[in-house]
């Protein structure tokens, strides 16, 4: 052989020597990277309030809406069909953040602005437990909060660049749970103690005065957009999406949580999307609260055109989800009580399927198979250890005892399933002066298709089979009291457990009976 080919020859051998395993490190590298995650979390957003169909069929509701992002994100995802938030706000935001099941963490109720306000409305019959008004801490020793580790500071501790947008709502004012930036994120954009804002108009100053001063609603941070003409959902995202520039930049992993104040009254009329619903007969107070839909799939349209723009959507998990089931109070809503999320019972407030059930999505390209839709049931506590396997964190250390179980199983196999597990709701508070069903001092739980509701005022035990029956219009509590007995036993069992706060009757000052010892009495 000629010398000079030898050489050639050899220094190709090196060069493609090299250039594979340039090749295998940069591949290798890129697997090994940290994905982005983003929580798009929707305030007061029923299950029936999109074009997307969570049920076996499309409904009215789901014609109603149009909502061609979140449509986007369950083609190129995963849809839930059994995702479950809890009965009102506070409670879901201090779930999702902790890991803890509300009846543990005892903030069973939203959380005022005003330190050391009770928000329970008085009742004649129960006085109100002992839960924990000011919310969640990060700080220990503060009174009536629930101290914990948050979720983002975790993620912070792991490389993640955190980011709040939105409202917060963990915790009330003077506490150290009411400002986001102690929970562990970096950034802070519109969140506070607040749990709705004054105004979603940019040339209201996101405000509404009283007697001349601001309103204690009014939203913080955005003083940049007063006198504008921008709605408050477009606010938050657009600085959402300003502020992720600094960790896509860096090539440093963002936790971007996107709490949007939409859709909770007031209803404001977003003048981009109102005339379409006007022109379809909506009433006036329904095509608002159609358009606050549309406004909040637009932002979702901008984050999702963003990830595409920086190419970083292969390597960024979206997670949206809803707060707690949609409003169903008129005159608040338009139209007839409790009929918003048909056919799902009841709505926020309640421990029917109205006010618990949620819209869940979750795209992850390359982990869940475009398309997909599962049965399985989750709650919001869930998300917190979901997350944190997604980052590959294992073992934090936290400071409380996770109740959530992480759905990474799913994520990767619809077909999962796990019908052995027992979810528990415990909202042992009054919402609100108006009555409804079971919108005041209930529990849940649900095992597989089987759901347990304990109404603690009338002392009744409601049994409903979910797959048969998913407006929970057949109670089985006679028909079937083997199973009825099951599921209480198994909700005393789980709520002494948690040592959770139990009612107490003003007229004997006796205890309710728990719901195993109902069964006693009968």
């Amino acid at each position: 052989m000629i010398p000079a080919l030898k050489s050639v020859r050899v220094l190709l051998g090196i060069t493609a020597i090299s250039l594979t395993f340039s090749l295998n490190v940069t591949g290798q590298s890129i697997q090994n990277k940290k994905p982005n995650i983003i929580v798009f979390l929707v305030d007061d957003m029923g299950w029936q309030d999109t074009s997307v169909p969570f049920w076996n069929k499309v409904t009215d509701f789901n014609r109603r809406y149009r909502t061609p992002n979140m449509e986007r994100l369950a083609r190129e995802g995963m849809k839930f069909t059994n995702a479950y938030a809890l009965p009102v706000c506070t409670p879901t935001r201090v779930s999702l953040i902790t890991g803890v099941n509300a009846a543990r963490h005892r903030v069973t109720h939203w959380t005022s602005p005003d330190k050391n306000k009770n928000t329970d409305y008085p009742d004649s019959l129960l006085q109100p437990v002992d839960w924990n008004i000011n919310g969640f801490s990060p700080v220990a020793g503060i009174p009536k909060t629930f101290h914990a580790t948050a979720l983002p500071a975790l993620l912070k501790q792991n490389g993640y660049y955190t980011i709040h947008s939105g409202k917060a709502h963990f915790g009330s004012s003077g506490t150290p749970g009411a400002d986001p930036l102690n929970a562990g994120f970096e950034v802070n954009i519109a969140g506070s103690s607040i749990g709705h804002p004054a105004s979603y108009l940019g040339e209201k100053n996101y405000d509404n005065p009283v007697n001349g001063k601001p309103n204690r609603n009014a939203v913080p941070g955005l003083e940049a957009y007063h006198g504008s003409d921008v709605f408050l959902s477009d606010a938050i995202t657009t600085e959402a999406l300003k502020a992720v520039k600094k960790p896509v930049s860096q090539q440093q992993p963002f936790f971007l949580y996107l709490a949007h104040y939409a859709v909770h009254i007031p209803l404001t009329a977003d003048k981009r999307f109102l005339n379409h619903y006007l022109a379809t007969g909506l009433d006036s107070t329904e095509a608002k609260y159609a358009a606050l839909i549309e406004g909040m799939d637009k932002s979702l349209g901008d984050v999702l055109k963003y990830l595409d723009e920086q190419k970083i959507a292969d390597n960024t998990v979206i997670m949206f989800m809803s707060d707690n089931g949609g409003l169903s109070t008129t005159p608040a809503r338009g139209g007839k009580a409790w009929t918003h999320n048909l056919p799902l019972k009841a709505g926020k407030g309640s421990v029917y399927e109205g006010g618990i059930r949620e819209p869940m999505l979750v795209r992850w390209p390359g982990v869940i198979k475009p398309g997909t839709v599962t049965d399985q049931y989750i709650i919001i506590e869930d998300f917190f250890p979901t997350i944190l396997d997604i980052a590959g964190i294992k073992k934090p250390s936290l400071i409380q005892k996770i109740d959530g179980v992480s759905f990474l199983p799913v994520l990767k196999n619809p077909a999962f399933k796990d019908d052995k597990r027992a979810l528990v709701w415990h909202h042992p508070n009054r919402w609100i002066a108006a009555e409804g069903p079971n919108i005041h001092y209930a529990s849940a739980l649900r095992q597989g298709d089987w759901k347990l509701i304990y109404d603690y005022r009338k002392s009744k035990l409601e049994l409903y089979n979910l797959k048969d029956d998913i407006g929970e219009q057949t109670d089985l509590a006679a028909s079937n009291p083997r199973k009825l007995k099951e599921l209480a036993s198994l909700l005393t069992k789980q709520l002494r457990e948690w040592d959770a706060q139990w009612p107490v009757w003003k007229a004997s000052g006796k205890q309710v009976p728990l719901p195993d010892e109902i069964l006693v009495l009968e």
